[in-house]
Formats: structure tokens, C-alpha cells, sequence
């Protein structure tokens, strides 16, 4: 596993980033399996696990705290993510100043950690980064409990709002090979000082075309949201399935390396509910891609 530093925060975080979330979180999937997930990424060399308040329905990041309970977590840097929460079934919103700080606080008992290495605003809009929020969030990090702060969105507006803030340390934005309009964003934020980490970098599988490979019951849950939610980036995956016929190097792989050629990105982070698609993402570290495929990638792109 390679490593790059986190921004200007100190830290460094592994190419490789493990997301906490979705299926992964949810109670339907067994919690040893989950838990050997963790282990096994740590023991891959993975230090950067990313989760959230409000993913798998408010369970993701209770569990991740017992998973790393038996583990050390000095060396880890746990992100997690406030101004979203589930309730009822439902996901809801509160950027109040009052309810990011009681969030913050709630995460590290949930996670187990006296110290977040990053908590990150989940999905602001441009309004709701006031100067009231800010203020909380910089009294989080001087009272020692926060050691960055990011805002993680996938509206460009908001990243371009949120990277001339110094208060925010890092940026996550959705990357991948169906979304290359990011790069001068990351370009941008990088210049301005801040960390960028990489969500999605495998487009959800549809460069693959996930949605029609079911094998179990996550496998049918990740293609209903899929076809409901990305029908657009599905139809447009299509175009890409050649990365999974290159020799000596998966699909998956190939993606990831795309994502990390960006010397600006210093993680990908991937969500994955099987040790044998873990193994394979986290062998992309170093992984890179030949100037023909490089320029298969664009054309697919255009």
C-alpha cells in the first residue's frame, strides 16, 4: 500500500480508503463479516476508513467502532460525517451550530475515538455554511475533539465555496471515470491548500454493469438503488467495459488507477461487502495505466 498526505493537515492516509456504509452497515449483513472486513483492510495496510452519522440507517458507525474496539487506531484516520441523521427510516438534515456539535460529540462515542482525525459536513448547501457553523466547527478542533475539518459534496458549487474557507481542511468529491469534469475542481482545491479525497471511484460498478451480476442479497439492494437512483450513469457505463478485458489488471483496478493518477487525490475510497473485491482494490495502490488506455478512457469520455 502506497500513502499520500491528507493536505496540509499532517496526516497521511492510505491510496485506498475503506467507506463504512451502505450494505456494509446495514444489520442484514452478518456483523463477523463485516468486522473481518475492517481487520482485513487495516491488515492490507488501509488506514483511512470513512463513514457517517446517518449511513446504513444510523448503524454504520457503531460499527465500525467494534470493529476497531480490538484494534489499534493510532495510526488510522477515522472521517465520519455530520449535518445528516436517520430517523424513522429516513434520512434528515440539521446544520444548526447545536446539532453539527452534539454530532461530533455523538461520534466519538459511537467510534470509540477520544479525537476525530476528520469530521466532514455531509452534503451543505452553500447557505448552510454560515459564519454561526463555521465558528462551532472551529471550537470542535480547538477544544481538541476534531483534528480536520472537510465538507463532502458532489455539487461543485459547494466545493468551490468550501475550499476558500479557512476552516476547512478537506474536500471529498465524486471521481471517477464517468465524472472526469471533476479534475479541474480537485485541480483548484488542491491549489488552495486543501486535502481531496476521492468518493466513488468506481462509479458504483457500472463501468462493469453491476446491476445485472446478482449473487446475493447486497448485490440485488446495490443494483434496485442503481437502476433508481444513476440510471443516466448506468447507460453511460456501457461505454467503459473495456476496462474489465485489459490483461494483467481488473476492472476495478483500472478504475481506481484512473482516479489515482490525479497526484491531487490522496485517497479513493471504496465500499466493498466481500474480502476478495477488498484484496483487489487495495492491490490497485501503485497501479498504473498505460498512456493507450489512458486515451481509451478520454475517447469514452467525449
Amino acid at each position: 500500500m502506497r500513502y499520500r498526505p491528507l493536505g496540509r493537515t499532517g496526516l497521511t492516509v492510505s491510496e485506498i480508503g475503506f467507506g463504512c456504509a451502505s450494505w456494509w452497515g446495514k444489520p442484514a449483513f452478518e456483523e463477523r463479516q463485516a468486522l473481518a472486513l475492517v481487520h482485513e483492510a487495516i491488515e492490507l495496510g488501509v488506514t483511512l476508513f470513512d463513514t457517517g452519522a446517518s449511513y446504513s440507517g444510523g448503524e454504520a458507525e457503531p460499527r465500525l467502532g467494534r470493529a476497531l474496539k480490538s484494534r489499534d487506531a493510532s495510526a488510522l484516520v477515522v472521517a465520519t460525517k455530520a449535518g445528516t441523521y436517520a430517523a424513522d427510516g429516513r434520512v434528515l438534515r440539521d446544520f444548526s451550530p447545536a446539532a453539527i456539535r452534539a454530532s461530533a460529540e455523538r461520534s466519538l462515542g459511537n467510534l470509540g475515538l477520544d479525537v476525530l482525525p476528520l469530521l466532514q459536513l455531509h452534503g451543505p448547501s452553500v447557505a448552510e455554511l454560515t459564519d454561526e457553523l463555521l465558528a462551532v466547527l472551529a471550537e470542535l478542533k480547538a477544544r481538541g475533539l476534531v483534528r480536520a475539518l472537510g465538507v463532502n459534496s458532489f455539487d461543485p458549487a459547494v466545493i468551490a465555496h468550501a475550499r476558500r474557507l479557512p476552516q476547512i481542511d478537506a474536500v471529498m468529491v465524486d471521481y471517477n471515470v464517468l465524472r472526469p469534469e471533476r479534475a479541474p475542481l480537485i485541480a483548484a482545491s488542491a491549489a488552495a491548500g486543501k486535502a481531496v479525497l476521492a468518493g466513488m471511484p468506481l462509479a458504483m460498478g457500472h463501468t462493469g454493469l453491476k446491476v445485472a451480476s446478482l449473487k446475493g442479497a447486497q448485490d440485488l439492494w446495490y443494483a434496485a438503488r442503481g437502476l433508481v437512483r444513476h440510471r443516466e450513469e448506468v447507460r453511460r457505463g456501457l461505454r467503459f467495459r473495456f476496462l474489465h478485458r485489459l490483461q494483467g489488471i481488473t476492472g476495478s483496478q483500472a478504475a481506481l488507477a484512473y482516479v489515482l493518477a490525479d497526484p491531487n487525490v490522496s485517497s479513493a475510497v471504496v465500499g466493498t461487502t466481500r474480502l476478495a473485491h477488498l484484496r483487489e482494490d487495495a492491490a490497485a495502490s501503485g497501479l498504473e495505466l498505460s498512456r493507450e488506455v489512458m486515451n481509451r478512457i478520454r475517447d469514452a469520455q467525449s
